[in-house]
């Protein structure tokens, strides 16, 4: 039975790793093990940060929502009650874009919020 070798396939993963460590500083890019290791260190990073960016975009969603609430006369915390006693089921993201690019039509929910609140619950 022939001897099989393993110099092919370990050349092409190699090859592999080292395509996807480019643009790396120095022996990052260019040596096998620290390529590695970097690459490593990098898919732990971009796994983790794919979690993180969607906490900071809600994030900045409720800054911008309470930025116009404050302009409007009202705290984030009583504006979102308000609307939640009214029924209002919009998401943050789109109360946001509302804030920001239409400000007439985020004016009249806070109206709402504001009468939600007065009335008490119901």
């Amino acid at each position: 039975m022939a001897r099989i070798k393993h110099a092919v396939a370990t050349r092409r993963r190699k090859r592999r790793l080292l395509k996807r460590a480019k643009g790396q500083f120095g022996q990052r890019s260019r040596r096998y093990q620290q390529a590695r290791r970097s690459l490593m260190k990098s898919m732990t990073y971009s796994y983790r940060d794919r979690r993180r960016k969607k906490r900071e975009i809600k994030n900045l969603w409720v800054i911008r929502l309470n930025a116009a609430c404050r302009e409007s006369g009202i705290p984030y915390s009583r504006f979102m009650r308000g609307l939640s006693l009214g029924r209002v089921e919009i998401d943050r993201k789109m109360l946001a874009d509302l804030a920001v690019n239409s400000p007439e039509a985020f004016d009249r929910l806070v109206q709402l919020a504001k009468g939600n609140i007065a009335q008490g619950p119901q």
